[in-house]
């Protein structure tokens, strides 16, 4: 039984060490991806933000 846990503890703390590694190295290939396919969409002309027309509103009290 003690060997048991002994291996248990082992997996525990290598699960502990290697995890966030893992996941830093999962979430860089994620960005690699994303700037790879950004970087193969044709450019186009950035869009123009259009502003919205102003409108005048009247309060009651002003009529």
């Amino acid at each position: 039984m003690t060997t048991f846990l002994n291996y248990l503890i082992v997996l525990a703390v290598a699960a502990l060490l290697l995890g966030p590694s893992l996941y830093g190295a999962l979430r860089e290939r994620r960005i690699d991806r994303q700037l790879r396919a950004a970087g193969q969409r044709p450019r186009t002309a950035p869009h123009r933000r259009v502003r919205p027309a102003r409108v005048a509103l009247r309060h009651a009290s002003c009529e």
